[in-house]
């Protein structure tokens, strides 16, 4: 009888160590070089370089989704353009707590980006 009930315990801890380690492993991705990541409406860093040829990968920390495009906010209005050399962003959903890869930068400049949901939620990539 009391080996049962240690058998029991031993497999409930296992079990409960297992279920804590896979929720600790949750959210967000964040794979990938170069991560920028967001929280409910912003970018943590208002800005990233890279190298040219490399990409970046948006990671949404929150519940909250983004919808990425080119362009920037500027006092309170949506300010949509595509830079020369820029990858074309085109309304790119990031759902909450998930990740998405943008470009690659295969141009040297400075690039803008921006959530079209979040007012003020601007990103610059310089790509050296």
């Amino acid at each position: 009888m009391i080996l049962k009930r240690v058998s029991m315990i031993v497999v409930c801890a296992v079990l409960l160590t297992l279920v804590l380690t896979a929720c600790s492993l949750g959210g967000a991705a964040s794979t990938g070089p170069n991560q920028v990541h967001m929280d409910n409406t912003s970018f943590v860093q208002s800005s990233v370089t890279i190298k040219k040829g490399e990409s970046i990968t948006l990671v949404s920390d929150t519940l909250i989704g983004h919808t990425i495009a080119n362009g920037t906010w500027k006092d309170g209005a949506s300010q949509p353009a595509q830079e020369p050399g820029a990858p074309r962003v085109d309304n790119i959903a990031i759902g909450g707590n998930s990740s998405g890869e943008i470009g690659p930068f295969n141009t040297a400049g400075t690039f803008k980006l921006y959530c079209t949901i979040h007012s003020g939620m601007n990103l610059t990539v310089i790509v050296h």
